[in-house]
């Protein structure tokens, strides 16, 4: 990939690394205040060089990521690993995948969805669980 300064815009390169889906996506969680630099939230227009560590704050999980090389050009996903290096805790990334797994509910294929009465028998479960 071409080079051409050694900043660039944070938003542009949280696109270019597919943290985010579109640029726009990326300029608004920068607006949300969950893209933090040096631990303050960035505006999208907030210039990263190469060094810099950022952190994105997902649905409960916060990933932090180190710029290594800088571009504007959205790239492939096996050259990703070449940008950037992912500084998030494996124990943080585990416990994350252990809520997610926690929440999900398994129904029987076919089975349609619950009807009101099995989806208030079904909360009231699941609180009592969460009270144990």
């Amino acid at each position: 990939m071409k080079e051409e300064s050694n900043r660039i815009r944070v938003d542009k390169w949280l696109w270019a690394v597919r943290q985010y889906k579109t640029r726009s996506l990326a300029t608004h969680a920068c607006d949300q205040g969950k893209i933090h630099i040096l631990d303050q939230p960035v505006k999208p227009s907030r210039l990263v060089k190469e060094g810099d560590v950022i952190s994105i704050k997902r649905t409960g999980l916060t990933r932090k990521l180190k710029v290594l090389k800088i571009t504007e050009n959205r790239l492939s996903p096996k050259l990703v690993i070449e940008y950037m290096a992912d500084l998030t805790p494996p124990e943080e990334l585990d416990a994350y995948k252990a809520r997610i797994t926690k929440m999900s509910q398994y129904r029987d294929p076919g089975a349609g969805r619950p009807t009101k009465r099995e989806r208030r028998h079904l909360d009231g479960f699941l609180d009592h669980l969460e009270e144990e």
